[in-house]
């Protein structure tokens, strides 16, 4: 089987750090209202837009997917999949997640196997990525889909000794994750240990991180990337307030 040929076009995303991601769930957004989303945050300055859910649903996942590419033209999309189901070629770039906090094989091994024939046939970028849950104060969808435990909040060591083995493996980004929703995102401490753990790997830090005193938090211990959903969800993406909100997470990032 000859592997497929990966193109130049998924470095646009990782061109643009550091800048402010928007998650989408196509699971709960219909895809009209995640092209206002998509349009919302090209007005506001995003870096650019993410998309997944930790429930499968191909179709969704394609429709709404197609419709922040259109809506929001030029703006880079990155899939944040939950399983090999949700794989489409309507997106820029594929985070290829191996959840490394957990021990469960299906997420780290089995769904990339399973990914390999769509891949093949639709050569979209990837970017290996180690994905570590960390707790943020609630069982999240994540940690029950996936049947694993979070890393504990309060040892960076423990978070840091994750990042370099997924470095050593050959990995080439880390996504902490506190969980969509999370009363608490991951801590600053938290993150300041992966940076310094792993200096040369894209990090991307995301889950309850509603204000821009939080993403200039993240951003100002090291994350390459901040990403918020929720955020954006708590606020009218059609309306002026919501790009507002938007526009003041994005200016926290570079301040």
């Amino acid at each position: 089987m000859t592997p497929p040929q990966r193109g130049p076009e998924g470095v646009g995303l990782l061109d643009r750090r550091p800048g402010l991601l928007v998650l989408v769930d196509p699971s709960r957004t219909r895809p009209e209202h995640a092209a206002e989303v998509a349009r919302a945050a090209r007005e506001a300055g995003a870096a650019g837009l993410m998309i997944g859910s930790s429930f499968d649903g191909t179709q969704d996942t394609e429709r709404v997917a197609r419709a922040m590419r259109e809506a929001a033209a030029g703006l880079p999309v990155a899939l944040f999949p939950g399983s090999a189901l949700q794989l489409t070629a309507e997106v820029d770039l594929v985070l290829f997640l191996s959840l490394i906090s957990g021990r469960n094989p299906q997420y780290l091994i089995e769904e990339h196997v399973r990914a390999v024939p769509f891949l093949t046939r639709h050569p979209v970028p990837t970017l290996s990525t180690g994905y570590i849950l960390v707790d943020g104060g609630r069982v999240t969808s994540v940690e029950a889909v996936s049947q694993t435990r979070p890393l504990p909040a309060d040892k960076p060591e423990l978070l840091a000794a994750h990042a370099t083995a997924a470095q050593l493996i050959g990995m080439q980004a880390i996504y902490l994750d506190a969980g969509s929703g999370a009363p608490r995102p991951v801590a600053a401490d938290l993150i300041r240990a992966c940076r310094a753990a792993v200096p040369g790997l894209t990090l991307f830090v995301g889950g309850g991180i509603r204000t821009p005193e939080q993403v200039r938090a993240a951003r100002a211990a090291g994350a390459d990337f901040v990403v918020v959903g929720t955020a954006v969800e708590e606020h009218d993406a059609s309306a002026v307030s919501g790009v507002n909100h938007l526009r003041a997470l994005v200016h926290a990032v570079a301040r």
